[in-house]
């Protein structure tokens, strides 16, 4: 499988404090890469970096095999951001031959890219005038306009309906389908779990590991039991089979591998528990529980 995208040992700092310390990351091509971990994590630094926006200090960039702080390299990147960002008078069809011209193709490039988009019959129609899903649409297309190595998505589907964000991430099935890599940077955890064949968790400017969806919540208990219960923290935390604690106020969080067997003692031991609730393990608690882990040992 062909390299798009190489990052080694990557640092940045704004004056005092560290924003990447020491970030590798790849990307395949026809992969899909979802960069999680809370805010100030370092992930809108790392974008930057991989696409151009912020010079290198330290570290190395290899983008479809050229670095992207040359023009040319740039050209091979396509970004998609939670906002349009683009002038509003413009019509779509303005919009995306202006990105095709940018990236050196021909205006004549747009009218396909339009088509696969559905956005033919919208080509006259001022950017102000479209909806929602319909300017995520045409931020797609003068993404792809000028057929990207990389495409970069910046909370791509943020604010969109069910419908629209499935019909987003169908073109880009396509897309991949012909070898273009995706870089996805999201809140939407559910979503990146769905549609990412690797996940790499940044916290603090550092990767704290990376691995298919279904491998980083493997490493979860398999269940969580939730309950309401004045019963004191380090009784809870103790209970056989509790793998995993957590409290806010009243409402406790408990990861088990024995769920059945930890509800019987838990209900021997408050009989006045409440708000009793048994749920799966998924991406969210995974990503967060990883960061809790890391920032434990550091402290």
């Amino acid at each position: 499988m062909r390299t798009v995208l190489t990052a080694r040992g990557l640092r940045h700092r704004y004056g005092g404090t560290s924003a990447l310390d020491g970030v590798d990351l790849t990307v395949e091509a026809g992969e899909c890469v979802a960069l999680l971990g809370p805010n100030g994590a370092g992930k809108t630094t790392l974008v930057n970096l991989v696409v151009g926006l912020l010079p290198r200090g330290h570290g190395e960039i290899v983008l479809a095999g050229g670095d992207p702080k040359h023009a040319v390299t740039r050209r091979k990147v396509g970004v998609v951001q939670q906002s349009l960002g683009q002038p509003s008078t413009l019509t779509v069809s303005e919009l995306v031959s202006g990105a095709a011209v940018r990236g050196g193709r021909p205006r004549s490039s747009a009218a396909p890219i339009m088509a696969e988009l559905e956005l033919t019959e919208l080509s006259h129609r001022r950017a102000a005038k479209l909806s929602g899903g319909q300017k995520q649409r045409l931020q797609l297309a003068m993404a792809l306009v000028n057929d990207p190595a990389l495409l970069v998505l910046d909370e791509p589907t943020v604010g969109l309906d069910v419908p629209t964000r499935r019909r987003f991430w169908r073109i880009l099935a396509r897309r991949r389908e012909k070898g273009t890599a995706i870089l996805l940077t999201t809140h939407l955890i559910d979503e990146a779990a769905a549609v990412s064949d690797r996940v790499v968790v940044l916290d603090r400017g550092r990767v704290l590991t990376s691995g298919t969806p279904d491998e980083l919540v493997s490493r979860l208990p398999d269940r969580t039991v939730v309950a309401r219960t004045r019963l004191d923290d380090d009784v809870v935390a103790n209970l056989p089979g509790v793998a995993s604690f957590d409290r806010d106020g009243e409402l406790v969080r408990l990861g088990t591998r024995t769920p059945e067997a930890l509800l019987r003692v838990l209900l021997a031991e408050d009989p006045d528990l409440s708000d009793l609730r048994v749920e799966g393990v998924g991406l969210e608690e995974a990503v967060v529980a990883l960061t809790s882990q890391a920032r434990e040992v550091l402290r």
